[in-house]
């Protein structure tokens, strides 16, 4: 079986994971632009937050107080701080979905086409899923392009996939957009690295990169940072001389302009919603640009990604070794250059989530806002796993799979803390979460098997 078949394999497999519920306040910011715009034909959110709030008030009485009771100062209206993005790539599954539903109607079945019921919910998760899936897809064609063999490039793809937040909220939480915004960032990241193959037109291929980081930027702002990866590229190869000026100047322009073109429909919402072509004063207002907590992001013991996700160290690990290797032979992506312009698009996430003042993303599922650098750290994770199995010891290859399988169980048994709430879903409690993997976990596997199947919505809520 080929890695991708090995892959589709897998994603078959977690289709029933896969969750089509709404609950929090960011999930209905990304789902009230696809509804308001499809059926009110505006930017006014009032109807939808008011509808999701009598559904589950005692949840929601802090979403009330925030978007229901508040108003964007200059404009009276209702305040949405997420980008419409998400919204944008949901649509097609959802206007497939309208069309369904309404045809349903005519023939008798009894489903409601108000663009709130399950149909339409299930539309945008199970299109998160996709979008999910097919940006793994990508990073594994990326990393054969790269010279990485099998089954290196297909264990890390799944490795990446099982052991970090990544299967979370492809499943569990698909309504948040970070599985659209793992896609978008694989998406460019990909076509940049053809790019410096020469396989397509030059300028063509960097509108195409721009368009690319541009929809980045619409799903989540702070994707748009990894555009620094192509437009340094072009710097350096202008600097060594590698790319003529006109040739610079052409690919350049191609990049920015496509990317601000792309992004433009953004600054028109932002201006509609709170009067300014940017994001709301009210999210401003939140952001050290010093990015005081750098550090924190990623060690802080109750918060960090490194605790939460053990096998991202693993990966940065292999960036390090990556730095190191000579490429392959015939294998030009995989030089020096990539792998520098990666851990600097790694350095400015972990800068501009160290800036947020809501940097522990307490109450959240891992370091979510790290999803979209999946790419960058299955290109390092991919160099581990393949000088693991290049080791001209016999246990070379059983030692590093032992490794990915203890990353991916210490993922799947804190999903299972924290949707038993076996932890303390504000931070990492140690040691009891360590403790948990091997004592509580194991002998609650049957519970948490049984309320998948019969009540998803306990399972996630359940107490101990």
């Amino acid at each position: 079986m080929t890695g991708r078949r090995a892959l589709a394999v897998l994603f078959l497999l977690t289709l029933p994971l896969v969750t089509p519920k709404i609950r929090g306040a960011d999930e209905i910011e990304y789902f009230a632009y696809l509804r308001s715009g499809v059926f009110d034909r505006d930017l006014e959110f009032g109807n939808e937050y008011q509808q999701f709030y009598d559904r589950d008030p005692v949840s929601l009485e802090g979403f009330k107080a925030t978007f229901l009771d508040l108003r964007e100062p200059a404009t009276g209206r209702h305040i949405n701080f997420a980008p419409m993005g998400t919204a944008v790539l949901w649509s097609p599954f959802y206007l497939l979905t309208h069309a369904g539903v309404l045809l349903a109607a005519r023939l008798g079945v009894a489903v409601e086409a108000d663009g709130f019921s399950r149909p339409y919910v299930a539309a945008a998760c199970y299109a998160s899923a996709l979008y999910g899936f097919l940006g793994l897809l990508l990073i594994h064609d990326v990393l054969r392009r790269a010279g990485t063999a099998e089954p290196a490039a297909t264990w890390t793809t799944a490795a990446l996939w099982l052991g970090t937040p990544v299967l979370y909220y492809m499943s569990v939480a698909p309504a948040f957009s970070h599985a659209c915004s793992l896609f978008v960032v694989a998406s460019m990241l990909w076509l940049w690295l053809r790019a410096r193959t020469g396989s397509l037109s030059p300028t063509s291929h960097w509108i195409a990169i721009g368009a690319a980081g541009g929809l980045a930027g619409l799903v989540r702002e702070q994707d748009m940072l990894f555009l620094a990866v192509p437009a340094a590229d072009l710097v350096w190869g202008f600097l060594r001389r590698a790319l003529p000026v006109s040739g610079f100047l052409a690919r350049g322009m191609a990049l920015a302009l496509a990317a601000a073109l792309v992004f433009s429909p953004q600054l028109l919402v932002y201006r509609a919603l709170n009067g300014t072509y940017g994001p709301s004063k009210l999210v401003a207002r939140k952001m050290t640009f010093t990015s005081p907590h750098f550090l924190e992001v990623l060690f802080d013991p109750g918060h960090g990604l490194f605790l939460w996700s053990p096998l991202l160290l693993l990966a940065v690990v292999g960036l390090v070794v990556a730095l190191r290797s000579r490429p392959p032979e015939g294998a030009a992506e995989r030089d020096a250059a990539p792998v520098r312009l990666l851990v600097l698009a790694l350095l400015l996430q972990v800068w501009i989530n160290g800036c947020v003042e809501s940097w522990t993303q307490a109450g959240a599922f891992g370091s979510r806002r790290f999803v979209a650098s999946t790419p960058v750290f299955a290109w390092g994770l991919a160099a581990l796993v393949s000088a693991a199995l290049r080791l001209p010891i016999r246990w070379g290859r059983a030692a590093i799979a032992t490794l990915l399988v203890f990353c991916v169980w210490w993922n799947l048994s804190l999903m299972v803390q924290f949707g038993l709430k076996l932890m303390d879903r504000q931070r990492l409690e140690w040691p009891r979460v360590a403790v948990n993997h091997v004592t509580e976990v194991p002998r609650r596997l049957g519970r948490v098997a049984v309320l998948f199947f019969t009540d998803r919505e306990r399972l996630v809520r359940e107490t101990r």
